[in-house]
């Protein structure tokens, strides 16, 4: 009887952790598919051909020009941290292609409008103002500890082209340079390249999603509050501040989600306890997950590998710790602990009716994706990161009208 206790209680918990993650899902669906949708946007306007003659070194300029490029492209970490090591490998200054790599993955719209809609949105402020301070922290300590020589071993090791993980992805170019902007985004090839990028993320992205949400929701479920609590020090008010944005980053290393998979676990870090500013930690941190960790000893080697988690960790922890002083300053961390962690239910109401609308446009997509050699332009994206072939998609677009 008691095994069968167990298998009960087993059961009971296994399914309040898919009917969370599910409701966290419909929650954001809507979100999700305006987010892609506006980056695929902006994709399809903003040449990758442009980035290396733009990012020649550290300048402020260049920096500044980084994180614009950054914000403009897809959200996926592995895509972002291939496309730095290309335009690297190209002639980038090594500094700059990484501010591109931290704008890429945290000053995105999507980002954005997923944390408004889980969290609130002074998480969504927080993140659009520390994820600038993150990078100066970063460039500053990049002006202070990175030398000539550990540059050159990052370019020797970068040219050996080792494979890491979505180069075709980073490699595609299929955007729309000529004539006027709304011309461009309402033209054939425009609204085809926009079909496209919109695939193209989600198919990069589908797995961390999920992964977040699963994680999240058996979190969620399964572990009490007491835990949280205890964890994150919520009785010592004071230290809780400083903890929160130490500990936060080593929770996502472990966590192995990045990008927009991380907002979910976030949100159930936030009703457990966690500060402001290790929220904000947390997801700054999808840079430094294991998997990516990995990825940048193949890209650059061991040395400066090492170099970039320790940098990042530092820029990381000091931005949230700064966010959080500053927004505890101005009032504007909010008093509850109420983030969208529900109970799965479908109802007619606001979500469900906005959640339609964006399918709809999102079916849209799909069928012209499919109608105009979207999935081969997969299947090439990813010979193109088996065998580090660069492929342009101009002309198979043309070729479909």
């Amino acid at each position: 009887m008691p095994f069968l206790f167990d298998i009960g209680g087993i059961g009971r918990a296994a399914w309040e952790s898919l009917s969370m993650a599910f409701a966290m899902f419909w929650e954001i669906l809507w979100a999700l598919i305006l987010g892609f949708g506006l980056s695929a946007v902006v994709q399809a306007v903003v040449s990758k051909r442009e980035m290396t003659r733009l990012l020649p070194d550290d300048s402020p300029k260049s920096i500044s020009v980084a994180c614009g490029l950054g914000a403009a492209s897809s959200s996926c970490s592995y895509a972002a941290v291939a496309l730095a090591r290309s335009i690297f490998r190209k002639g980038a200054n090594f500094t700059a292609a990484m501010a591109f790599q931290f704008a890429s993955t945290n000053l995105v719209i999507e980002l954005g409008i997923i944390m408004i809609v889980l969290m609130g949105w002074q998480f969504a402020l927080a993140e659009f103002i520390g994820g600038p301070i993150m990078i100066v922290i970063l460039i500053l300590l990049f002006k202070a500890f990175l030398t000539p020589r550990l540059v050159e071993a990052a370019r020797r090791q970068a040219e050996k082209g080792v494979k890491g993980f979505m180069e075709g992805h980073a490699e595609m170019d299929m955007s729309v340079s000529e004539g006027p902007l709304l011309k461009r985004i309402l033209s054939d090839n425009g609204r085809t390249a926009i079909s496209h990028y919109f695939v193209m993320d989600w198919h990069a992205l589908w797995k961390d999603i999920a992964i977040g949400l699963l994680l999240a929701g058996a979190l969620g479920a399964t572990v009490p509050h007491a835990f949280w609590q205890s964890f994150f020090f919520t009785s010592h008010p004071l230290f809780a501040k400083l903890w929160g944005p130490l500990v936060g980053p080593l929770v996502a290393i472990l966590s192995f989600v990045c990008s927009i998979g991380n907002v979910p676990l976030a949100a159930v870090l936030w009703n457990g306890g966690i500060s402001f500013g290790g929220v904000i930690a947390f997801i700054f941190a999808d840079l430094i997950v294991l998997p990516i960790l990995d990825i940048y000893r193949k890209y650059y080697g061991m040395k400066v590998s090492i170099f970039l988690f320790a940098t990042f960790y530092a820029a990381m922890v000091g931005a949230a710790l700064l966010v959080e002083f500053l927004f505890d300053a101005l009032g504007l961390i909010p008093t509850t602990r109420s983030a969208k962690i529900v109970e799965a239910s479908i109802t007619f109401n606001y979500t469900t009716v906005v959640n339609v609308i964006f399918l709809i446009i999102a079916a849209l997509l799909l069928v012209r994706f499919f109608r105009t050699g979207g999935p081969e332009m997969l299947r090439m994206m990813d010979d193109s990161g088996e065998h580090g072939h660069h492929h342009d998609h101009h002309e198979q677009i043309e070729h479909h009208h």
